[in-house]
């Protein structure tokens, strides 16, 4: 861990996190393969019996550069500061508020108790904006998702056998979960980047063959996983090749799913899905008390999986000062910006109905 972490007692408020984004070793992994340019700024509170509070910012060079979770805009995962109570938290967002730059969490819990803290804090200094954000889906698991086809409608679980029939018409099909040492890690991690970078993900750019800094990150951070015994590979093999992929860790009880691909030269035996069906039900046989998918809700997951979510809110200050109208006039302007783009489309669209009708 760089030396500038360790002088945080991030170590005594680990009991605190709700989130793997807000261990050590994540925190660790972004600043030393995403931070850049940028500078990264350590947020603590502490006190004589230790650290209280802490939270890892960063920001773009430049006088406009505003305070935000380092990964934002790359990985977009949910984050939150550590705190160990609310004092702590109320601590922590004077210390923010006092800033003349504004500050931005983009996925942040919506129950985080920064938001009424930065909300008091904010009082006098400038204003605070909160939005929703993309929610995190997530499954309560429990005894019945040991067998998750079960869970499924009947026409779904035609679809999964026959989808399994067809994978097994190609080769034997074999489910496997790594729990890999750190000794072990490179040669599964490759192997899961490249099944990934066989599907669209590689063409669109979103897969980590084609991102050098987030592949380097999450290899260095599933590294640091591995050493805790956190990190999961799982793979589903057809005729001893691999055609799906999982990567994730196991972290406060609950399967943290960060990256999934398929190869596509196999996509008809659903390979992603069937992967995903053995890792939920394995989950749950082993104990755990949750799937959380840490990504955003898609349709594939509502119609299939599950619908329930955990909130997540954006989450914007405006210091009364030339940094902070800067980014309040920027935002607006967006927002405006949006509106128009959202509402001419559909006026023209009207229109071109109206005059259907009337022809």
């Amino acid at each position: 861990m760089p030396d500038r972490l360790r002088t945080v007692g991030w170590w005594q408020l680990a009991n605190c996190a709700t989130l793997p984004t807000q261990s050590e070793e994540f925190i660790s992994a972004l600043e030393q393969t995403m931070l850049g340019n940028g500078k990264m700024e350590l947020f603590e509170i502490t006190a004589d019996q230790g650290t209280l509070a802490c939270v890892a910012m960063c920001r773009k060079p430049g006088p406009l550069g505003r305070w935000h979770m380092l990964g934002d805009e790359e990985l977009f995962e949910p984050f939150d500061a550590l705190v160990r109570d609310a004092a702590a938290a109320q601590a922590l967002a004077e210390r923010l508020a006092a800033e003349f730059r504004p500050i931005e969490f983009a996925r942040l819990p919506d129950n985080s108790p920064l938001i009424p803290a930065l909300r008091a804090a904010m009082r006098g200094r400038g204003l605070m904006h909160v939005g929703p954000a993309k929610a995190s889906p997530y499954i309560a698991l429990d005894e019945g998702w040991y067998d998750p086809l079960l869970r499924l409608s009947s026409r779904r679980r035609s679809d999964f056998r026959r989808a399994r029939k067809r994978a097994e018409e190609a080769g034997a099909v074999e489910f496997v979960t790594h729990q890999p040492t750190p000794g072990e890690f490179d040669a599964l991690y490759d192997q899961a980047v490249a099944v990934e970078a066989r599907s669209w993900k590689l063409a669109a750019g979103s897969a980590l063959a084609a991102d050098r800094a987030k592949r380097a990150f999450f290899r260095r951070y599933l590294t640091a996983a591995s050493a805790k015994e956190q990190c999961r590979i799982s793979f589903m093999h057809i005729g001893g090749e691999a055609v799906a992929m999982h990567l994730a860790v196991v972290w406060d009880g609950r399967y943290w799913l960060y990256k999934i691909g398929f190869d596509e030269a196999y996509a008809r035996c659903s390979p992603g899905n069937q992967l995903m069906l053995h890792t939920i039900g394995e989950a749950a046989r082993a104990g755990l008390c949750g799937y959380e998918m840490m990504g955003e809700s898609e349709s594939w997951i509502s119609d299939l999986w599950t619908s329930e979510e955990h909130p997540r809110v954006r989450l914007r200050t405006y210091p009364y000062s030339a940094q902070g109208l800067a980014a309040l006039a920027e935002d607006g302007g967006q927002w405006v910006h949006n509106r128009v783009q959202k509402k001419v489309p559909n006026r023209l669209l009207g229109l071109a109905r109206r005059r259907t009708v009337a022809a």
